[in-house]
């Protein structure tokens, strides 16, 4: 899962390069699939076997880094590097002034801004992140919304209306190697962000404090904030 920089020389702001690596979160940041995306399989159909193979693939990648690119739902973009871990954990730090910063730790996802002072937390279970975070990423049931086959790209939808409603995730892989090129995750509001990732490497490690979530500031920060 080695997506070199240099093969976005040519970079455009097509539908595919838009469509990427991102976060939603109840009532924050909000991603989601560009309007008009195809589906090529429904809940009911039988998951194609080139998805699960791929599903499985990302599943073994316990932990990840990289950078990232993201687009916002009203075409601002940003970008900085990601960490991930399996099960549950994963981090955004964000370039420019403000020092934000998106960190799940398993159980919780928060979303800081220093330079705002802000600190929102939010349950990891109620975020379309827990499906790209499980240990192993599940197909089964009604989870699967689309599978649409290509020749350069496999993308799988997701969703659990039990969990965050509305919400769903989408992950796109390259149909060869089955290292994940980018996410997208869409909000009950529609709401688009999209984010490419690149420069990406596997089986890294972290600081023990890479994913931690200060939980006293965050109650004493809101606390003061009321």
């Amino acid at each position: 899962m080695k997506n070199d920089l240099s093969a976005l020389g040519d970079l455009a702001p097509t539908r595919r390069q838009l469509l990427g690596l991102g976060l939603v979160l109840a009532g924050a940041a909000a991603l989601n699939v560009v309007p008009g995306f195809e589906l090529l399989a429904s809940a009911q159909a039988a998951v194609p076997a080139a998805a699960q193979k791929i599903a499985d693939h990302f599943s073994s990648v316990k932990s990840m880094s990289g950078e990232f690119v993201q687009f916002g739902p009203k075409g601002e973009q940003t970008g900085g590097k990601f960490f991930l871990e399996r099960p549950g954990k994963i981090r955004f730090n964000y370039d420019g002034s403000s020092n934000f910063r998106v960190i799940s730790d398993g159980k919780s996802v928060v979303i800081l801004n220093k330079k705002l002072n802000t600190s929102d937390l939010y349950p990891l279970s109620k975020t379309p992140l827990k499906l790209l975070l499980d240990d192993q990423i599940d197909l089964s049931g009604n989870r699967v919304k689309s599978v649409k086959e290509e020749d350069d790209l496999t993308t799988i939808q997701l969703s659990d209306k039990s969990v965050f409603g509305n919400a769903r995730i989408t992950m796109m892989f390259d149909p060869k190697t089955y290292d994940l090129r980018q996410w997208t995750i869409t909000d009950a509001q529609g709401k688009d962000t999209t984010v490419m990732i690149f420069n990406t490497k596997e089986g890294v490690s972290f600081a023990p404090d890479t994913f931690a979530i200060d939980y006293t500031a965050n109650r004493e920060l809101n606390t003061k904030t009321r």
